[in-house]
């Protein structure tokens, strides 16, 4: 393949990087495409994204607009329901349709941002128990198991209660007390990375212990770490609304789906779409994570792909 000059009398190579990572790209959407809940996942993924991105230009009304004589009106296709509030409004009389577009920004921002803090943490201490072994690994992994001793919705709920409810406390507070599963992944697979001969040979012609770490070690590791991190996006997201419904999580002006259920707990009887749609928001989104990630495993890992083929 080339690329034409400027002026046509010739054409340049293209460098086999670019060739190769175009030729992985291609591959890679190939292997997307072949999978019903691998594409499933994408297109939802993309969807809520896109939702959360254009929130501004989505919205019908101010997610957080009061209006006490629309209180509770059904969804558009009811009776007594209005094309002015497609998902009718909550017990506030705000609208249910704006406040779940706003509410993906919040779910896509804590997931994401809890996740990368705890990917940070885990990544950094099991490189570093693993590589430097002995008291610093024995120190590191009884922290890991003091803290998968204590059940981690609690310790979240006492560290919210004390520090007080907030978007980015909340996003550190997860991050911070879900870091152990990507320790532990990163430990072992380093562990036995070590061993290897390119490892040894490098340490061998005196390349110092950053270079082999961040050079030959932590590439070969991004699989297994990507993986473990779309996964762990859905279960952020749940924890995110779980706290939220419980008044720990997200506070006004921020919208959180879990604060939705929580607004629309006592109405499911006689107005069962204040607490029904963000419910389904929340179920449609992990879903499509949770089939993303799952194809990601099956790309990536390499035990699945022995598996498989």
């Amino acid at each position: 393949m080339a690329i034409p000059t400027e002026s046509g009398a010739g054409t340049l190579p293209v460098p086999p990087k670019k060739r190769s990572e175009a030729r992985g790209l291609k591959k890679g959407l190939r292997q997307l495409l072949r999978s019903k809940t691998g594409t499933l996942g994408a297109v939802i993924v993309l969807i809520v994204c896109l939702i959360a991105i254009f929130a501004p230009l989505l919205a019908t009304h101010d997610p957080n607009a009061v209006a006490p004589i629309d209180r509770l009106k059904p969804p558009a296709w009811l009776e007594g329901g209005s094309s002015d509030y497609l998902l009718g409004t909550d017990n506030l009389g705000r609208d249910i349709w704006s406040r779940i577009v706003y509410g993906s920004q919040v779910s896509l921002i804590v997931g994401i941002g809890a996740v990368l803090v705890s990917g940070a943490i885990g990544a950094v201490l099991g490189v570093t128990a693993a590589y430097y072994g002995r008291w610093v690994d024995a120190i590191i992994m009884r922290l890991a198991d003091s803290l998968l001793a204590i059940p981690t919705i609690l310790l979240m709920l006492v560290v919210l209660a004390v520090v007080g409810p907030g978007m980015w406390t909340l996003i550190f507070v997860i991050g911070a007390t879900n870091w152990v599963s990507y320790a532990r992944v990163v430990r072992g697979e380093v562990l036995s990375l070590k061993e290897r001969d390119f490892v040894k040979s490098a340490r061998m012609i005196g390349a110092r212990s950053g270079r082999i770490i961040f050079r030959h070690i932590l590439p070969n590791v991004m699989s297994s770490f990507i993986v473990l991190s779309g996964m762990n996006v859905a279960t952020t997201i749940i924890m995110e609304a779980s706290l939220s419904f419980l008044g720990l999580g997200i506070t006004t002006p921020d919208v959180s789906w879990g604060g939705m259920l929580s607004d629309g707990r006592q109405y499911v009887a006689t107005s069962w779409w204040v607490a029904t749609f963000p419910g389904m928001a929340i179920t449609i989104t992990v879903l499509g994570v949770i089939f993303l990630g799952d194809w990601l495993r099956d790309v990536l890992d390499p035990r699945m792909k022995l598996k498989n083929g």
